[in-house]
């Protein structure tokens, strides 16, 4: 019983990753895991942190509920990694308290703005080889960019050859739409489906109209009896 009581006396997420250092500053906790070679993301952060460095690493991807349980988290800086993939719900559990979130430097061509558009965070997003689309434009309309970092979000790809290259905010400021060319790129494609609908309607109508005319034809030839034989069938 003395085992089990000292197990619930120790405050959970006291611990420091193997990998980290943890320190205070100005009586918040930081978990410092800057150039440690990580791969992901790592499982056991205390709970109590409030600044978490993980920058110059080799995360590739930062899954659903990454961060869930660190509701005291207020900074996340993840500059300088591998990151490919975001998940939608990424930074679920953190958004309402996280004041800075840095992911500038990495591999991120797209992301989706489901994972960013619900954060009230100051971000960095800058120097990544971004695709040119209509939820990056969303997210540079709606989401809190770091203005100092804003003019190097730089087109790696776009829809269209003469974006490429270009700061996403030069593209947007000489008014072109990203999102216009996915809702053409939707009307055309809805057009297409209706013209199918429409000709296969056209060729059954046609169809059933030329074998209704092909029956009738040979009704119509088909040849008679003679009056004689008629009678004798009688």
């Amino acid at each position: 019983q003395a085992f089990f009581c000292l197990l619930l006396c120790i405050p959970w997420g006291s611990s420091c990753p193997p990998s980290c250092q943890c320190t205070e500053r100005a009586g918040a906790k930081a978990v410092l895991c800057s150039s440690r070679h990580l791969e992901e993301i790592p499982k056991d952060i205390p709970r109590d942190v409030v600044f978490l460095k993980l920058d110059a690493n080799s995360i590739t991807r930062i899954p659903s509920n990454a961060f869930r349980h660190l509701s005291h988290l207020e900074e996340i800086d993840l500059s300088g990694n591998a990151i490919e993939k975001i998940d939608r719900a990424a930074f679920k559990g953190v958004a309402a308290g996280l004041r800075s979130l840095d992911l500038s430097s990495n591999r991120i061509r797209s992301i989706p703005k489901e994972a960013l558009l619900a954060l009230k965070a100051k971000l960095r997003l800058a120097n990544n080889p971004w695709h040119c689309e209509c939820a990056l434009q969303e997210v540079l309309w709606e989401a809190r960019l770091d203005p100092d970092s804003v003019r190097d979000i730089t087109c790696h790809t776009a829809p269209r050859q003469e974006y490429v290259g270009k700061p996403l905010l030069q593209v947007l400021d000489a008014g072109a739409n990203l999102c216009s060319v996915r809702q053409r790129s939707t009307d055309v494609a809805v057009f297409v489906t209706m013209f199918g609908w429409f000709a296969m309607v056209i060729v059954y109508v046609v169809c059933y109209a030329r074998h209704n005319r092909e029956e009738s034809c040979r009704h119509r030839e088909r040849p008679r009896p003679p009056p004689g034989a008629q009678a004798r069938a009688e």
